[in-house]
């Protein structure tokens, strides 16, 4: 299925009906403020199962992130953060970055791994954002990517549908995607770590 959503005024019926299929165990792929990502619900095991298939990757290696409405959610997947982390956070997003943090005793749960850091992300765009704050949780997210070698991430959503209205549920059109990623930054040595620099320039 092919839903187009508007960033400025995505309407909320159709939000609502992803939502319902995200309940289920659906699978989407989303516009973000940086590339399309494909995503389910963190708490449905067999969605999480399916992107795994999908994206050819090991659960118990793979570095996902966590695709949040804002930084309410975040203590409840992640160990506390000291100040300076947390007003960093909160200087930047939402906004193109993603954050690794050290993870508390949910996300292996999760994953049925034993992973102990996590990605958190905070898009600045209104549809992926209002999908999480409508869920209720966050949203697992991993990226769309080219099998080009030049291009390493398709960017028009119809292109994206052709390829994926197989394997997934719904594919959101919410106009072109960048084809820039995320900049990803570590901060669970104490110090913040740059260790992709992305679209994102830190404030």
């Amino acid at each position: 299925m092919l839903i187009k959503l508007y960033e400025n005024n995505p309407n909320p019926k159709d939000i609502q009906q992803i939502v319902d299929i995200l309940k289920k165990g659906g699978i989407v792929i989303y516009p973000t403020d940086t590339i399309y990502g494909i995503g389910c619900d963190i708490n449905n095991a067999k969605a999480i199962e399916r992107i795994a298939r999908i994206k050819n990757i090991n659960l118990k290696k793979a570095n996902l992130s966590f695709i949040c409405h804002d930084l309410s959610h975040i203590s409840d997947f992640t160990r506390p953060l000291s100040n300076q982390i947390f007003k960093l956070m909160k200087h930047n997003l939402p906004g193109p970055f993603t954050f690794i943090l050290e993870a508390n005793n949910q996300v292996p749960k999760l994953f049925k791994n034993n992973k102990k850091t996590v990605g958190i992300r905070v898009p600045d765009n209104n549809i992926i954002r209002e999908l999480v704050k409508e869920l209720g949780n966050p949203i697992l997210s991993t990226s769309v990517h080219d099998e080009d070698d030049v291009i390493e991430y398709t960017t028009d959503p119809e292109l994206i549908y052709e390829k994926f209205k197989d394997l997934v549920d719904v594919v959101i059109d919410g106009g072109y995607g960048d084809n820039e990623p995320s900049t990803i930054i570590d901060c669970t040595s104490g110090e913040i770590e740059i260790i992709r620099e992305g679209k994102g320039k830190l404030k």
